[in-house]
């Protein structure tokens, strides 16, 4: 007798990659990138801590143009420190994008053996344990019908394959460093 039913199954990315020593060495790597850049925010600060503390001290033995130049080198600084500060830890900052950077390759090799596996036993979908929310690592694509629900919307499926088709056209004509990455919607 056989199933017709839908294999599941899950993955715990967090204990998996706690046993890579790939993992172990891009979290170092990116644990001393973080601390370079607390060190070097943290100077950036202490110099402003100092002159604010130069300029209490002085302020008033300087004329009025005197204190604002002062001020206003103040602000310049302490706004300088905030800039690099959001560069780096903020959305999207260089810290993000450097751990991206660094775990895209270990979370490629985590896809991919995922793949076999899911091949190998039959499964239409994996889940991953470790995520806070549900996250499926893999789906059978004969289980998507994200195109029959834009249909009862009235959203043309075919329209969208001939606009993404010239889009992909269109990147293709652009010179290397210009084309923006897309993202393919499958059947």
């Amino acid at each position: 007798m056989s199933s017709f039913g839908q294999k599941f199954g899950y993955i715990d990315t967090e204990y998996i990659t706690s046993k890579m020593p790939e993992y172990q060495k891009a979290q170092e790597d990116i644990e001393k990138l973080t601390t370079k850049w607390v060190k070097e925010i943290s100077e950036k600060n202490e110099e402003v801590a100092k002159l604010e503390k130069a300029y209490r001290a002085e302020e008033v033995l300087l004329t009025e143009e005197m204190r604002q130049q002062r001020l206003r080198t103040i602000a310049d600084k302490d706004k300088e420190v905030k800039e690099l500060q959001n560069r780096v830890f903020g959305l999207n900052g260089e810290l993000f994008k450097k751990k991206q950077e660094i775990m895209r390759p270990i979370l490629d090799q985590i896809v991919k053996a995922t793949e076999k596996i899911v091949k190998l036993k039959r499964l239409d979908f994996i889940f991953d344990k470790a995520s806070d929310s549900l996250v499926m690592i893999y789906t059978n694509p004969t289980h998507d019908y994200t195109d029959y629900v834009m249909e009862e919307l009235g959203i043309s499926v075919e329209q969208l394959k001939e606009k993404e088709k010239e889009e992909q056209n269109n990147a293709k004509e652009e010179p290397a460093g210009n084309s923006k990455a897309k993202t393919n919607k499958k059947n």
